[in-house]
């Protein structure tokens, strides 16, 4: 055998990894895509990705009204000479009280624009970030067995996840799985489809199931092509 058929031997042996079932049981392996799972992360590109994301959250409501806009001022509070005070033409100037505001906020978007491509890339780094530091785990499938949050409450303790920071990403998410799920502090519920870098990042452990890891793995390779 030759060197380099020994490291692409060690290589795909290190991508392996187990499926546990909801039970905590590891049921059987899989393969991850080496073309996806490369060890390489970006850290500025997902620096960059999560800073978009997070700008674009953004609402940029805050508002304030210039001297222009503030109610009143129309009258001068006093003639310009004899006074002996200094020449005031609205009493709804910056400096007064009441007055309006210099160069304070107001609405804007804080929308950045991030290409397709980039975000991509970004999710594929946040998945080897994950699996480099082995805080990623494979599901079978996540069935819940009702609405209850016992229920999912037992699934955590069975993957020893509990006071952890746990996203579950899985294909479709079903009525039952968001209703037990909603009231566990620290679990997040998401969908495959949906995923962002920064769900995949902004947690401590990363659950999968193998159908939603499949159609990630099945998302970034096409952008790869």
């Amino acid at each position: 055998m030759s060197k380099d058929t020994k490291k692409q031997t060690k290589k795909t042996k290190d991508l392996k990894i187990n499926v546990l079932d909801v039970k905590g049981s590891v049921v059987s392996n899989y393969n991850l895509d080496s073309s996806v799972f490369d060890g390489q992360v970006n850290s500025t590109l997902l620096h960059q990705a999560i800073t978009t994301y997070l700008s674009n959250q953004r609402k940029g409501l805050a508002s304030t009204k210039t001297k222009g806009k503030v109610r009143g001022g129309g009258r001068k509070p006093w003639r310009q000479k004899g006074t002996g005070r200094a020449r005031v033409g609205s009493n709804r100037s910056p400096i007064w009280r009441g007055g309006g505001v210099t160069f304070g906020p107001l609405p804007h978007s804080f929308r950045k624009d991030f290409p397709k491509k980039m975000k991509i890339l970004a999710v594929k780094s946040a998945l080897n970030a994950k699996f480099n530091d082995d805080q990623l785990v494979l599901l079978d499938d996540l069935k819940v067995k009702s609405h209850k949050t016992k229920d999912f409450s037992k699934i955590i303790d069975n993957l020893k996840l509990s006071g952890k920071k746990v996203n579950f990403v899985v294909d479709e998410l079903s009525l039952e799985s968001k209703r037990a799920s909603r009231n566990i502090q620290k679990v997040a519920l998401l969908r495959a489809s949906d995923i962002q870098a920064k769900d995949l990042i902004d947690c401590k452990e990363l659950v999968l199931t193998k159908s939603a890891i499949g159609k990630i793995e099945e998302r970034v390779k096409k952008c790869l092509q």
